[in-house]
């Protein structure tokens, strides 16, 4: 049978480069148009070595594909996916570009008018631990965030049983491959190295789409408070996010912590890419895989919930859930060329 031609637009940032070696190891889907406008007409083994025998070149425009991923920037890449869905083809966008269902959110977080208001209520959030029967059914998929993914994952389950209360803490450390391949100083080597810095305390544009998601979990208005940090390593997120536990819902003590940890087993028992784990996950325990690891619990002396989660952010956090959501939307097993262990150490 005829492998499914996917195109990858953009594949010279970081998350294009991802996507491009997990497609290669796919078994049901062939790499047939890259595009790049940076290093348009180079051999993409040129422009990346390591992804030289996909031996393809890298084009202005994107070619015939039956799917087409988009690693643009935001604001760019709705100008890129808008003909592709209205000629019939499978979209899956990496950017944040459909991610919001309300309209007005773009100019206030992401500081433009969105072009095709209309294609938001279609678009689909791809969170597949959440919207699996959506995005099989869908022509046009928003992937989540890498700050949104490791953050939803960790506080749904308690957010939809309604044992925490809406007042949330989130803390999330970074990567810099994070901030993309766009040279700037933030993530120059000599300023990041050696250095751990909050950013984005007045609000990061990652916010509404982690409201958005816990508030359609949960029946109140959530109250986030979300800060990210930059440190020096080149992939991970670790999230760590609190909240104080509504009265009666769980039990005190040591046997209030079992049953929480149970009510993760329960919510993600049949979950292919999310560890409910026994001890605090570690980013390196993620490292180039899909996986999300989790870690529930409650200081027993303040009574407060505590949870944490790992992700690879160019993994889980973008290219691999993109290719989880492709693997939806084609009928194919979930897992399908995510497979792979982490890399450790």
């Amino acid at each position: 049978m005829a492998k499914t031609r996917v195109g990858i637009i953009n594949v010279t940032g970081y998350a294009g480069v991802e996507l491009a070696r997990l497609l290669h190891q796919h078994p049901e889907v062939e790499i047939t148009s890259v595009t790049g406008r940076s290093a348009a007409g180079q051999g993409v083994g040129v422009a990346f070595p390591h992804l030289a025998s996909l031996g393809l070149t890298i084009e202005a425009k994107v070619g015939e594909a039956d799917l087409v991923f988009s690693a643009m920037p935001h604001k760019e890449s709705a100008k890129e996916i808008i003909p592709l869905v209205n000629n019939g083809v499978k979209v899956v966008d990496i950017s944040a570009d459909f991610r919001l269902k309300n309209a007005e959110e773009y100019s206030r977080w992401y500081g433009f008018t969105h072009p095709a208001p209309q294609l938001l209520p279609e678009a689909v959030y791809g969170l597949p631990e959440l919207y699996r029967s959506q995005v099989a059914a869908a022509q046009l998929v928003a992937n989540p965030g890498c700050y949104p993914t490791g953050a939803i994952l960790a506080l749904a389950p308690a957010v939809k049983e309604g044992i925490i209360e809406p007042d949330i803490v989130i803390d999330s450390k970074s990567g810099v491959s994070g901030a993309g391949r766009s040279l700037s100083l933030q993530t120059h080597f000599s300023e990041a190295n050696e250095d751990v810095t909050a950013y984005a305390l007045g609000g990061h544009r990652h916010l509404p789409e982690i409201v958005q998601e816990l508030e359609l979990l949960g029946s109140a208005t959530t109250s986030i408070t979300f800060v990210p940090h930059l440190i020096p390593m080149t992939r991970g997120i670790l999230t760590t996010a609190y909240a104080s536990l509504v009265a009666g819902k769980i039990a005190a003590g040591e046997k209030g912590k079992e049953e929480l940890r149970q009510l993760y087993l329960e919510f993600y028992k049949s979950e292919p890419f999310v560890r409910v784990t026994e001890t605090p996950p570690h980013t390196k325990h993620t490292w180039g895989n899909n996986n999300c690891l989790i870690y529930p619990t409650i200081d027993l002396r303040t009574g407060r919930f505590i949870v944490a989660s790992a992700i690879d952010n160019l993994v889980k956090g973008a290219a691999g859930q993109a290719i989880q959501n492709m693997n939806l939307m084609l009928g194919l097993p979930e897992t399908t060329g995510l497979e792979a262990l982490a890399i450790y150490p």
